[in-house]
């Protein structure tokens, strides 16, 4: 990876959106309504996903039939967050390879999406939409639900977005994680209402359903969570989150290509 001072020359550049995937088809539907999304924002744009694993098509498969195509300029944005494993070694490690392969290709890697205010924007929205009232801040506890990590960067992240928002108003705001850290989602709900609050609220930080999102989901029903959120979706706000991290990219000062 090397720095770049302009764009790479040629056709306008694509947005290639790279999704985790899994074998749950809800994730795969969420991500392709999250792509049409982003084009009703940006007409003109042509905006293609892969995936990781489980799903196709893979990354490696949509680079190369883009090389094959002349589109030689790539945007690449990762379906992230945070900055984890996936984002700091497996998607450079797989946009290199691809590189190697296609030299006339220029990748660029995007910012990871978290943090931003347009996602605590859609955290509040699918709250109010699974029936919090903007009246309850004060009397709500609100577990913030991550998928989980074993990054330390990742885990304070998700720590310090908790910290911001409870500022806003909520009565308390704490992380949980589905895998790889704790506290699990249920454990966060007893813990607050060992504190004392009443009322718990589920915020699952999380793009589309599957597996860790349904273990989220499980833990909150164990416990018995008053409010479930649904999961962040094709919000217009996550939208306009993948236009600006897109145009982000593009700055000359943000560039970075990835090359053989």
């Amino acid at each position: 990876m090397h720095l770049s001072t302009s764009p790479p020359p040629g056709r306008p550049p694509v947005l290639l959106l790279i999704a985790h995937g899994s074998r749950d088809p809800r994730h795969a539907a969420t991500v392709g309504a999250l792509c049409e999304r982003v084009r009703s924002l940006r007409p003109g744009l042509r905006v293609e996903v892969g995936y990781l694993d489980f799903c196709a098509p893979s990354v490696p498969q949509v680079l190369a039939r883009l090389s094959m195509e002349g589109r030689h300029n790539v945007v690449a944005l990762p379906l992230l967050l945070s900055r984890a494993f996936h984002a700091k070694s497996d998607i450079p490690a797989v946009l290199r390879e691809a590189a190697a392969r296609l030299p006339r290709l220029s990748v660029r890697q995007a910012d990871v999406l978290g943090p931003s205010p347009l996602l605590t924007a859609t955290l509040e929205r699918r709250l109010y939409e699974a029936g919090v009232r903007p009246g309850d801040r004060r009397s709500t506890g609100v577990v913030l639900a991550s998928a989980g990590s074993s990054d330390p960067e990742a885990i304070a992240a998700i720590a310090e977005i908790a910290r911001e928002w409870r500022h806003t108003g909520w009565c308390a705001v704490r992380p949980a994680f589905a895998s790889a850290s704790l506290p699990r989602t249920e454990d966060a709900i007893r813990a607050m209402r060992a504190d004392g609050i009443e009322r718990v609220a589920v915020a699952p930080y999380v793009i589309a359903p599957g597996f860790l999102p349904d273990r989220i989901a499980r833990g909150a029903r164990e416990a018995g969570a008053d409010v479930l959120a649904g999961v962040l979706g094709p919000s217009r706000d996550v939208a306009r989150l993948l236009v600006e991290r897109f145009e982000q990219a593009r700055a000359p000062r943000r560039l970075a290509a990835l090359s053989a």
